[in-house]
């Protein structure tokens, strides 16, 4: 699984308020998640799936499998969006894990709704234009670095068009080996004379 996400933090895609914020996050060495939509609740939900797969695997001694992790945090999707709040809670996240089974990709939609890809899927205000790139280049049992190649291509397009994209690009790979950093790379958009 490869996963690949910009660093521009905006306010309402309006106003840019961080260009170094990675919204990929690396859950344990067999899982991470892309992240998309209102920045504190990304975070608490990825602090809250961190320490329930930890408490989880603890009570059943054993690893948590990629589906299990994907229902977890849908469940606290689902209930983060069905809460009470004068702000809403807007959240995407894409899980890539690998267990006994293989590697696994899922979407988990701001409703909580979880959907199983076994090619590829966007998330995010960049996605039309990463969706293109990616249906026009994807491959079947692509290698390793052709896929970071097509990932860094797609988040690319997302950049040029999308006001709410850009700053830089970081790509996490998960696979056999386990899940590990695989390119990262910060954009200057600074003018000088």
């Amino acid at each position: 699984i490869i996963l690949a996400a910009d660093r521009k933090m905006t306010l309402g895609g309006m106003i840019v308020s961080s260009k170094k914020f990675k919204k990929i996050m690396i859950i344990n060495e067999d899982l991470a998640v892309t992240v998309a939509g209102l920045v504190s609740d990304v975070q608490l939900l990825t602090k809250l799936i961190r320490a329930q797969i930890k408490l989880d695997e603890l009570r059943k001694g054993k690893k948590l499998r990629v589906k299990e992790v994907a229902n977890l945090l849908a469940n606290l999707v689902y209930n983060n969006s069905r809460k009470f709040s004068a702000i809403p809670g807007v959240t995407g996240f894409l899980l890539g894990g690998r267990d006994g089974d293989g590697v696994s990709l899922y979407e988990l939609g701001m409703d909580g709704s979880l959907t199983k890809f076994d090619d590829y899927v966007c998330d995010g205000s960049g996605m039309l234009f990463a969706t293109g790139v990616l249906e026009a280049n994807y491959k079947e049992n692509m290698n390793v670095e052709d896929g970071i190649k097509l990932a860094v291509s797609s988040i690319n397009a997302g950049i040029q068009r999308d006001t709410g994209s850009g700053s830089g690009v970081d790509v996490v790979v998960v696979g056999k080996e386990g899940t590990r950093e695989a390119f990262s790379k910060q954009l200057d958009t600074k003018l000088t004379m």
